[in-house]
């Protein structure tokens, strides 16, 4: 994925978009930068063009910043399918109002693969982010399985995770939940905070670079909204209660929207999401399981199962507790999953192929005899033609 490259402030080019662009919602000299690096063929003098920042999408409008303002807008109709996060070219249309005229490439990119069991397609959560805060409340038992899930696709996205432990002043073992995330979580940082006393909050922006984009992701009730809330300094999300039964809470968020904060840094609240299907995560497989994988490769045999081999360096680990068993099988687990979703679609790559070639058969078959039939009308006309003359 493409990174933004610095750009110095007293650029002119740079400057002046700064003063025009939307920088409450992320909007800077390195952002403008990259705008003029996505220059569009229609923007000139006489069709001037804006960028903003996609807020929110709604069922039938996206909520763009232009500006200081915010506009709500038609969905573009060929610029491709805007997400919560993407920049923006906007310009007139025809009758003078504002429309998006296209979606520049997006730096990170958070993506799963679509809920229903046998799709091969990605479905895009969030563009442009520049931390995925994972987060974790301390007042439900700790799943590592999806933990680790989620770091992958984090990871992968092009950002930089970041693991927040919420709810802290819930519980007596807030500390123990803590250190298993420490663990399970290597070489990623991790922050305890508790919204109600305000605990962790300074720590949490220190982490994040200036004029940055966080994207809040966990499930419902783990505290995102109120975390976002304490990070605002007052109510702009809307919280609910968490059934102590099940631990699940209301899905309070109902949409994906940027909110700014005073000092240029922009969050994103996300629904509470089940389940994380992944999709084309090899990135973040390699980051996460990046002990596994080296593991692998001390093997006796390059073509080693990891089974009943002998010198299977995984079978050692697994068998003196170096490497967990839970953590083999999770690991196990997603590859298999991504193997499945590689078949999937090659093979719905296969029966598209074989759509197209069929309607070119058929349809080239159906020209050919046309044409014949053409030309035996013609030399049947010219003969009766000539029997008349």
């Amino acid at each position: 994925m493409k990174n933004f490259s610095g750009t110095g402030l007293d650029s002119p080019a740079a400057s002046n978009s700064v003063r025009t662009g939307p920088t409450l919602f992320g909007y800077s000299a390195v952002v403008a930068q990259y705008f003029d690096e996505n220059r569009l063929p229609v923007c000139s003098v006489d069709h001037p063009c804006e960028p903003g920042r996609v807020v929110r999408v709604d069922r039938s409008l996206v909520l763009v910043a232009v500006g200081m303002e915010l506009l709500h807008l038609p969905y573009p109709l060929d610029a491709g399918v805007p997400v919560t996060g993407d920049w923006v070219w906007i310009g007139p249309n025809r009758a003078g109002d504002r429309q998006i005229l296209g979606v520049l490439p997006r730096r990170s990119e958070l993506s799963r693969k679509r809920a229903f069991e046998d799709s091969s397609a990605a479905q895009v959560l969030a563009a442009n982010m520049d931390v995925i805060g994972v987060v974790v409340p301390v007042d439900r038992p700790l799943t590592h399985n999806r933990l680790e899930r989620t770091l992958v696709a984090a990871w992968d996205s092009g950002a930089v995770p970041l693991v927040i432990v919420t709810k802290a002043d819930l519980e007596q073992a807030a500390d123990d939940v803590v250190g298993q995330v420490i663990l399970q979580a290597a070489g990623v940082d991790v922050v305890t905070t508790s919204a109600e006393n305000g605990h962790g909050i300074e720590d949490l922006l220190a982490h994040l670079p200036p004029r940055s984009t966080l994207v809040l992701l966990g499930p419902s009730g783990a505290g995102k909204s109120t975390l976002i809330n304490a990070l605002v300094g007052h109510n702009v999300q809307h919280t609910g209660e968490v059934r102590s039964g099940d631990f699940r809470g209301k899905h309070t968020t109902t949409s994906r929207e940027l909110v700014p904060l005073a000092d240029g840094t922009v969050l994103m609240d996300t629904p509470g999401v089940r389940g994380f299907g992944l999709f084309d995560a090899d990135d973040g497989m390699e980051q996460m399981f990046g002990d596994v994988d080296e593991l692998a490769g001390l093997c006796r045999f390059s073509d080693c199962a990891h089974q009943q081999e002998p010198g299977c360096a995984v079978q050692a680990a697994l068998a003196d507790g170096t490497l967990e068993d839970r953590r083999w099988n999770n690991y196990l687990k997603l590859q298999r999953e991504m193997a499945a979703l590689a078949r999937r679609k090659d093979a719905a790559a296969s029966r598209a192929y074989q759509r197209e070639w069929h309607q070119k058969v058929v349809g080239g078959g159906r020209s050919q005899r046309s044409a014949e039939r053409a030309r035996s009308e013609r030399e049947e006309e010219q003969r009766s033609k000539r029997k008349r003359r």
